[in-house]
């Protein structure tokens, strides 16, 4: 898989997460350390998805786990602040890269049952190509993060 696309949108999105005067988002939504524990989470399991696959099993993406409170909450505990969050992501955003780079098309290709919900509607519900899936973070997922980052800056007088 060429991963140019993906390697770029986590370029964006850590340049957002990393603006000073992040506030709270204004509808009640997730806050920036929220943004990126979803974004570990989701890494994580498309990376756990991509492994499975090449090593013969026959993995689903489900990613209401990537949405609970609960987990978000955890994930963010286990780091010491924001700063320590931007690196996970880059870390963890480097290793999804590197693993879907040596993905070889027949593995891209096989369908994965894949359950995709956001903001408490089902977005998807069906098998899709393991490119597609990864390819969707860097398309959709990602950048949509990125922006709701760039949303929660704070404007001080002084950006009027």
């Amino acid at each position: 898989m060429d991963t140019t696309a993906l390697r770029s949108a986590y370029d964006h999105l850590l340049d957002a997460a990393a603006l000073p005067d992040l506030g709270e988002a204004d509808d009640g939504g997730w806050n920036a350390d929220q943004v990126l524990a979803h974004l570990l989470s989701v890494d994580a399991a498309t990376a756990a998805v991509a492994l499975g696959v090449v090593s013969g099993a026959r993995p689903t993406f489900d990613n209401r786990i990537t949405l609970d409170a609960w987990n978000l909450d955890r994930i963010i505990a286990e780091h010491a602040g924001r700063v320590d969050l931007i690196a996970h992501v880059r870390s963890q955003a480097t290793v999804l890269c590197d693993i879907a780079d040596q993905l070889a098309e027949a593995a891209t290709s096989v369908l994965i049952p894949t359950l995709l919900l956001s903001n408490n509607t089902l977005v998807l519900d069906q098998p899709i190509p393991l490119a597609a899936l990864i390819n969707g973070l860097a398309e959709d997922h990602v950048p949509k993060h990125a922006q709701q980052l760039l949303d929660l800056r704070v404007v001080g007088l002084g950006d009027i």
